[in-house]
Parts: C-alpha cells; sequence; structure tokens
C-alpha cells in the first residue's frame, strides 16, 4: 500500500476536507473495507503567510522543503500541498523534494482541459490571484485565466485572512463573493471559476452560481492523490 504525505495546517479546516474526502474517495474506489495510508504535517500558517507578505519566498521554499523532507523520512511515497498558496514556489520545492509531488495547479489545469473550457475565472488569495504560478500552467494549455479587478481582489484576499481561515463563514461574504463571480462572468465572459484556495470550498458550497461551475481545487487535488495511493 502506498502513503501520501499531507504539507497540512495551510489551512487547518482545508486540512480536514483533505482527510475526510482522502478516506472517503479511496474507501469508494477500493470497495473493500479497507483506510488509506495517510500521513499529516501540521505546519505554522503564520510563519508561511509572513514570509509571503515579505516576499521573502526563498524563505517560505526552504521551509516547505524541510518539512516535506520530514514527511520523507516518515516513510511516505508522495505528497501533496493541502493549499494553492504555498503553490507559489511549488517548482523550486518540486526540484529538491526527495519524493514525487501532486501539484493542485496542474492538476486545475487538467480538470478544466477535460471540461473543454478555455476561459475561466480565479479566485483565491492575493499571492494566488496575482502570482504567475497559476497563469504559467494554464496558458502552456491554451487557457486564458482571468481574475477580479483590484478592488475584489483586496476584498477577497482581506476576508480570506481575516475570516475563511479563521472558520468564520458569514452570509455576507457570501453573498459579496457571488456577486464578484457574477460581474466576472459578465464582464470577463468567465464560462466557469476555479475556487483557488481550498478554504472558497468551505463557503461556496455549491457546485454552481447561476449556471456557471464552480471547480473545487481541493476535490480536484483529492481526486489525483486518490488516483495515485491506487496505483
Amino acid at each position: 500500500m502506498k502513503t501520501v504525505g499531507i504539507i497540512g495546517g495551510i489551512g487547518p479546516e482545508s486540512t480536514i476536507e483533505y482527510y475526510r474526502f482522502i478516506v472517503a474517495g479511496y474507501r469508494e474506489r477500493k470497495g473493500d473495507g479497507s483506510y488509506p495510508s495517510i500521513i499529516i504535517n501540521s505546519i505554522d500558517l503564520n510563519q508561511l503567510i509572513a514570509w509571503m507578505n515579505a516576499n521573502e519566498l526563498d524563505n517560505a521554499a526552504e521551509y516547505l522543503i524541510h518539512e516535506i523532507e520530514r514527511l520523507a523520512r516518515a516513510g511516505v511515497d508522495f505528497g501533496a500541498l493541502a493549499s494553492n498558496t504555498p503553490h507559489i514556489v511549488f517548482d523550486q520545492i518540486r526540484t529538491r523534494s526527495p519524493i514525487p509531488l501532486i501539484s493542485i495547479v496542474e492538476c486545475a489545469r487538467d480538470a478544466v482541459q477535460t471540461l473543454g473550457i478555455k476561459r475561466v475565472g480565479l479566485l483565491g488569495t492575493r499571492f494566488t490571484m496575482r502570482g504567475r504560478f497559476y497563469p504559467e500552467v494554464f496558458s502552456r494549455a491554451g487557457i486564458d485565466l482571468i481574475i477580479p479587478d483590484e478592488a475584489d481582489q483586496n476584498y477577497i484576499h482581506e476576508k480570506y485572512m481575516g475570516e475563511l481561515l479563521n472558520n468564520i463563514f458569514l452570509p455576507e461574504t457570501r453573498e459579496r463573493l457571488l456577486a464578484i463571480v457574477d460581474r466576472m462572468r459578465n464582464r470577463e465572459g468567465v464560462e466557469a471559476v476555479i475556487l483557488g484556495g481550498t478554504e472558497l470550498p468551505l463557503i461556496l458550497r455549491n457546485p454552481e452560481h447561476n449556471g456557471l461551475p464552480f471547480l473545487d481545487t481541493t476535490k480536484i487535488h483529492v481526486e489525483r492523490i486518490v488516483e495515485e495511493l491506487l496505483s
């Protein structure tokens, strides 16, 4: 049996979802009542965010590499970061990782390609929406990635950091997020929206809004992890 190593705690609530979804997906596919082998390394979110706010990405990468090495020493066969934002340094990490890593961004790109979508919106933290790691992966597949305007980006980031990461999910925040989605469709013609923050599906629970599909990166990532566990 393969063992997956998860870098969790970034944030804690979505790490719980990863665990639940991996167990459920594995048992559904396996069908014999068995459970997957999972090791979770829950790391310090505040330290990671502090480095990113200071644009000290080398420090963030070194920290993540060190924590992945801990998973490798624990005997995992492959790993994943249970968050979109740390993928800002994913290429740096992957080249030095002692274990194979499954990228949430590449999984999201594959899901968009499967749907035949060429113009997709992206919601997430400011680091994710303004970073190059999503556009670089998606542009190679000929997919246009659209982000909200600056005011909406600031609102999403503020609510993400101040509410969602702290397990606060308010109806008024949900309504404002859906209004942003409506503007992206009406102004930019997006065909779907990537929930590029693993806390976003915790507040935007429906699979679509007014006929516009939401692509849950947590579930998309988990599907690929379960496939690897069973391979």
